[in-house]
């Protein structure tokens, strides 16, 4: 069995595997479903192997590299927040973001739980070429 360390360094290899080209350059978007942690998620290591803190305002994301910042922009309400990458996921088909308790109340979703999105790459880590 596989613990959740060695999980998502297994996520975080393979995602920088097959990282489309061109799909993590500043300006490229993505349109999907985003929801947030669970309260129960809080002090857990992130894939980056910072602590998830749901008072602060970061994201999970499958493949754009860990240190991207991006908005997200609520596709009902226009609302936008910006988040940095910290996390691997959501592993839930159709869902392109997992945010923060902290972003997701930001942006309006506590309450509807997930919610369509449209995700713009603001910036990549630098030495990150895509």
């Amino acid at each position: 069995m596989i613990d959740r360390m060695h999980f998502a360094a297994v996520a975080a290899l393979l995602a920088a595997i097959s990282f489309p080209v061109g799909a993590a350059d500043p300006g490229h978007t993505q349109a999907g479903i985003a929801s947030y942690y669970h309260d129960s998620l809080h002090g857990n290591k992130t894939a980056s192997g910072q602590v998830y803190d749901k008072r602060k305002m970061s994201a999970a994301h499958k493949t754009l590299p860990l240190g991207s910042e991006v908005r997200v922009t609520e596709l009902d309400s226009g609302k936008s927040i910006v988040v940095r990458v910290n996390d691997r996921g959501p592993f839930i088909k159709g869902r392109v973001i997992d945010l923060s308790r902290r972003a997701a109340q930001e942006l309006g979703i506590i309450k509807k739980g997930i919610t369509r999105v449209k995700v713009e790459v603001l910036s990549v880590p630098v030495g990150r070429g895509a």
